[in-house]
Order: structure tokens, then C-alpha cells, then sequence
């Protein structure tokens, strides 16, 4: 189906977003029979407007997008199974008033292992594995550019989370920059498209969210199709990039600087009930 291995062709990347798109739907539907992993109500929350939620949106975006990236491009399958396993640790088993990688990362200092170290931890490693790999599968072979796509991966899964505040917002910010790459023939991108917007009424609604089960594989396959896109040179520019807002998060409030501009603010707005 792929004319070379990490590169699909026109044809090829409208049939993954659109497989992507019906089995995200139907994962997304298991819900109601409630059969999903640790039973439905294990991952029923409360939004930022006090309001019920689940997260198996996650669940549904990790589904939908790895069933043709399995056949098409299994290293950025293995990014988003890693990535999702990662942050569904954190998800059923951690605590919401830890933030950030400073707040993930401090009680490691105290020799207290959290879920969301350990999320850290597997985020690192299924970067490094499904970069690895797909650097060996595309001929590129490995190096130092392969570390630094695994950082790309990592860091673009982290910061992908940290938009997830918002009904929408992850998903719109993860679509703006999955959909370019998919139409340069990135399997990865294209199936997380096709899987995100399919998903995306119910993350505007607010019936639904990704959480970190959803958000960080959104971000990591986003951040393969990109250093499958790049050379060194670009992986380390946009590893700086990430980096860079990453470090931010730590300082800034992303939500705060949003609201504060008039075209963010709508844009963030953009699909949300009044």
C-alpha cells in the first residue's frame, strides 16, 4: 500500500485517515457497552467546567489510528501504542495535582516512583524504539539524528498534553500540524487526522476529552511524521522548538496567553456550544 517504507502515496493517505477514521468511531462507541479497559466508569472525570467527562476518547484515538498504521507504517503504530499505554498509566493510576515534567520528575529526587514518571520514562522509550526503528526501515540508519528524534517524539507527546485543557484545543492544534505532513505522505499524520477529526464534536462538546491516553500519542505520531519528514538539521530545529515550549509550559500559562489574543482566543473558541 505504501510506495516506500514511512512514505505513502496520495491514494494510500486517504484510505488510512479514512480507516483511521471509521475504527476511532467504533472504539469510541464501546464506551456505551461499556467493555473498555478497567470498565467505562474508571475513566469518567471532571472538566475544567466542573462537568462530566470521559477519557476514553483517548482510547478511541489510540484505536482508530493504530488499525492501518499496523500494516503501513508499524513504527508509527508503535509510537502511538507506546504513547497511549504510557498515558493510560498515568490516567487510571495517578493523581491530578501533579503538573508538568517539574512536577512529574521532583519526587523521583525523594526515591518516590509516580505514575507520571513512569509516564516520562515510557514516553522516552517508545520514542527511542519507534524512531529507531523507523530510521533503520527507511535506510537512514542509526545515529545521533535517531536520539534526536526520539526526543522529538518524547517532547511532542508531552506538549501535546499540555493543550489538552481545552474542549477541542489539543485536537485542533495536533490537526494543524498532522494534516500537512499527511498530505506529504506520512502515514502516521495522516491516520491521526482522519482519527482526530472524527473525534473532534464530542472533544467540542465536551462529552469527551483525550487525556493523557489519547493527548500524548497525538502529539508522539505527530512528532514521527515530522523527523520522518526532516534531516538532522530539521529534527534539531524542531526539537528546539518543542523544548522551548515545553520549558514555557513550566512558566507560562498557555491558556492565559491564548485568551489574551483576540485571533487564539477565536480560534480556540472556534466549534464550541455557546
Amino acid at each position: 500500500m505504501t510506495s516506500s517504507p514511512g512514505r505513502a502515496s496520495g491514494r494510500t493517505t486517504l484510505v488510512v485517515a479514512g480507516s483511521a477514521a471509521l475504527a476511532s468511531v467504533a472504539v469510541a462507541r464501546l464506551h456505551r457497552a461499556g467493555v473498555l479497559p478497567g470498565g467505562s466508569a474508571r475513566w469518567e472525570r471532571t472538566n475544567h467546567a466542573h462537568r462530566p467527562v470521559t477519557l476514553t476518547e483517548g482510547v478511541a484515538l489510540v484505536g482508530g489510528t493504530c488499525t492501518p498504521l499496523l500494516v503501513v507504517d508499524p513504527p508509527a503504530a508503535l509510537a502511538v501504542l507506546g504513547a497511549g499505554v504510557a498515558g493510560a498509566v498515568d490516567d487510571l493510576g495517578g493523581t491530578t495535582s501533579t503538573k508538568g515534567l517539574r512536577g512529574h520528575l521532583r519526587p523521583l529526587r525523594r526515591g518516590e516512583v509516580t505514575t507520571g514518571a513512569l509516564k516520562v520514562v515510557g514516553l522516552g522509550l517508545s520514542g527511542l524504539l519507534s524512531c529507531g526503528w523507523s530510521d533503520v526501515r527507511t535506510g537512514r540508519g542509526l545515529g545521533s539524528h535517531t536520539l534526536t528524534g526520539a526526543a522529538l517524539v518524547a517532547g511532542s507527546a508531552n506538549l501535546a498534553n499540555l493543550f489538552d485543557l481545552r474542549p477541542g484545543r489539543a485536537l485542533k492544534v495536533g490537526l494543524a500540524l498532522a494534516v500537512p505532513l499527511g498530505l506529504l505522505g506520512r502515514p502516521g499524520a495522516a491516520a491521526v487526522s482522519g482519527a482526530g477529526a472524527a473525534l473532534l464534536p464530542a472533544d467540542l462538546r465536551g462529552s469527551s476529552m483525550l487525556g493523557d491516553t489519547g493527548a500524548n500519542p497525538l502529539g508522539a505520531v505527530v512528532g514521527l511524521a515530522a523527523a520522518q519528514a526532516l534531516g538532522p538539521r530539521g529534527r534539531v530545529l524542531a526539537l528546539a522548538a518543542v523544548t522551548a515550549l515545553n520549558l514555557a509550559s513550566e512558566r507560562v500559562s498557555f491558556s492565559r496567553v491564548i485568551d489574551s489574543h483576540p485571533v487564539l482566543s477565536a480560534l480556540d473558541r472556534w466549534g464550541r456550544p455557546r
